[in-house]
């Protein structure tokens, strides 16, 4: 998750959709709909420009889960996210919610004890019926060569879970972390070619402003030193956060819509007519116990606002959204923000560590 820099929008002073006209999903929030998203043949899914204002669309919200079930370091089991998906499935739940994804094939948040993540969480969505994101570590050369054979252990023809992983993704949020573009771009292509044939889709995840700034482009178009040197990656997860960007909740899902625009606008132009599938990887808000962060004040009122306007507007508009994230996890350390604070990430959960949800996860209706 973004969480050591702030970057301005073009524009943050726009208010907050929450009191804009929801009755009509294409027109009522403005901005993501406007000029060139609607012009591109970039994969949105929309509904009728006649619709109301919906329920909650279960097969467009998915959510972060990560992998470790203590602060000891102990390792969720296939157990424990059976545990998760039938939390997540339950009524109290979000009902119809499918999809999850994770960081990593293996997860070394805690050296001597690495958690085997896809051989634990594979089965259980099998199991479930959900389907997985599944994450790749890329950061280096030796991370990623490490991740593609463990996962090569794993999703094999003979293990019939390619039908429950939905995507890879190799990096999460590489390249801001100053990873060069054209170092992370033959990872992806690399794992293209081993698992394309197992998995559908192959991308990358990475900070908004990375892909609205330019830094992505060798990714999106496939070219590095003035020529294509293989296709461009036609699956890409955006993560924006009001929160992240220090945002007073009034004005944090303005700032949220307007982030989103500007990188899938600049991914749409640099793609052209080639189809790109883009889904927003991260969004979320801390609750109570959380740190706050300028002007954004931890709450879980506030998580519950930014929730029903921020989500839901997306939601609305067809955007897959992956809230960041499923449950509370009081095993995480501080992050370091920008000012060299530290920021507590144990709160962001939708659901407390019990299970049980924050608040009703349900979008608003209208009259």
């Amino acid at each position: 998750m973004l969480g050591s820099q702030i970057v301005r929008s073009a524009n943050t002073d726009h208010g907050d959709f929450s009191h804009a006209p929801l009755n009509d999903p294409l027109t009522g929030p403005g901005r993501f709909a406007s000029g060139r998203a609607r012009k591109r043949k970039f994969r949105i899914r929309r509904r009728s420009a006649n619709a109301r204002w919906f329920y909650l669309r279960y097969d467009l919200l998915g959510l972060s889960l990560t992998t470790s079930a203590d602060k000891a370091g102990s390792c969720k089991s296939r157990t424990d996210y059976e545990a998760d998906f039938d939390a997540l499935s339950s009524k109290g739940g979000l009902g119809g919610v499918k999809r999850v994804r994770t960081y990593a094939v293996v997860d070394n948040a805690f050296p001597e004890n690495p958690c085997p993540v896809a051989a634990a969480i594979l089965p259980a969505a099998q199991s479930k019926g959900f389907q997985v994101i599944l994450g790749l570590s890329a950061d280096t050369q030796e991370a990623y060569n490490s991740e593609k054979a463990a996962l090569d252990t794993v999703l094999t023809e003979k293990s019939g879970y390619a039908s429950t992983v939905y995507a890879l993704t190799v990096g999460s949020e590489s390249l801001y972390r100053e990873v060069d573009a054209c170092e992370l771009l033959p990872r992806i292509a690399d794992a293209r070619t081993k698992f394309g044939n197992l998995v559908k889709r192959v991308g990358t995840v990475d900070s908004w402003n990375k892909f609205a700034d330019g830094t992505a482009d060798p990714i999106i178009t496939g070219n590095c030193g003035g020529q294509a040197s293989v296709p461009g990656v036609t699956f890409l997860l955006v993560n924006a956060f009001g929160y992240w960007q220090g945002q007073d909740i009034n004005n944090a899902t303005a700032t949220y819509l307007d982030d989103l625009q500007q990188a899938i606008g600049h991914i749409q132009d640099l793609a052209g007519l080639n189809t790109v599938e883009i889904m927003n990887g991260e969004t979320g808000w801390p609750g109570d116990g959380g740190s706050d962060h300028y002007s954004a004040v931890a709450s879980t009122k506030n998580e519950e606002r930014f929730f029903k306007t921020g989500v839901c507007t997306m939601l609305a508009l067809g955007v897959d959204v992956f809230y960041f994230e499923a449950f509370d996890e009081s095993w995480k350390p501080t992050s370091k923000a920008d000012t060299g604070e530290l920021r507590d990430e144990t709160h962001w959960g939708a659901f407390y560590d019990n299970r049980t949800p924050k608040f009703s996860l349900a979008c608003p209706t209208s009259d």
